[in-house]
């Protein structure tokens, strides 16, 4: 095995441990696609010494920076569509008649820059339009991630023109966005204000999340191994509420834990339900 090699499998196994994510054989391209820049600015030879200085450094943030690098990943507005339809015609009408009077909770857990809890409130207000006065306490959503600067751009809810046209209508940007010029729009502050933003790794604890009535846990868990993904689940299953619901990625399948969920057909879409 080549000293590259070595690196790289020394760089893999910091990655699983830090974030949880398995980075596959024959990945480098990936991993310099996010480094080479960082690397050449901090005047670092490679990931070998990324490794040495990480470890001599613990204090630096470096460490924190390379996890942002590695977990930034593409999102967009509504993603898949289905989820936010099922939400609106299925799963609130149904929180309603089971829990009337109570404040809906929502988590959207590896939220990237915003645009998932962003389209989940926008979803809460569009029911609220059409039936005034169901959802009487309301909803909140706490939406999650560990980058600290996704974290950052989130918050600001401001997007550039480039975001805005990955899956947001021109309806919907009119009637939730202001213009910010030069060519960004700023979420309005009602759809903002149903959303907490917190900085949480999905390998650490959820306990001071509290509990939810649904958890958007989507396109996240593909990166995980199969053991890390298991315990995620399971320690996601303990935030729902009993009856609550799981929603995941289009490509993504629970394959297992049938004594914790059990799977409902929406056409389209699959969710899980806690049992």
């Amino acid at each position: 095995m080549s000293a590259a090699d070595q690196d790289f499998n020394l760089f893999r196994d910091f990655l699983e441990r830090t974030c949880g994510i398995v980075l596959g054989d024959n990945k480098q391209y990936l991993v310099a696609s996010r480094l080479n820049r960082l690397l050449e600015q901090r005047g670092i030879n490679g990931l070998g010494e990324l490794m040495r200085r990480i470890q001599q450094q613990p204090h630096s943030g470096l460490r924190e920076i390379v996890v942002d690098a590695m977990t930034t990943n593409e999102t967009l507005w509504f993603r898949d569509v289905y989820p936010f339809e099922v939400l609106k015609n299925r799963l609130i009408p149904e929180f309603i008649r089971n829990q009337p009077g109570q404040r809906l909770r929502i988590w959207s857990a590896a939220c990237s820059s915003g645009q998932e809890p962003y389209s989940l409130s926008m979803a809460i207000d569009e029911f609220e339009r059409t039936n005034p006065g169901q959802l009487r306490a309301g909803g909140q959503i706490v939406a999650t991630e560990i980058s600290s600067n996704m974290l950052t751009a989130a918050r600001s809810a401001r997007y550039d023109s480039l975001a805005i046209a990955r899956g947001l209508s021109q309806e919907r940007l009119t009637r939730y966005f202001d213009e910010a010029p030069p060519g960004q729009w700023t979420v309005k502050m009602p759809v903002r204000s149903r959303v907490e933003f917190r900085q949480l790794n999905l390998l650490d604890s959820y306990s001071i999340l509290g509990k939810f009535d649904i958890v958007f846990c989507r396109n996240v868990l593909i990166y995980f191994s199969a053991d890390v993904k298991k315990d995620i689940l399971r320690r996601i299953h303990a935030t729902l509420k009993p009856g609550g619901y799981l929603m995941l990625g289009a490509s993504e399948a629970l394959n297992g834990l049938p004594e914790l969920y059990s799977m409902v057909q929406c056409n389209p879409g699959i969710i899980y339900q806690a049992i």
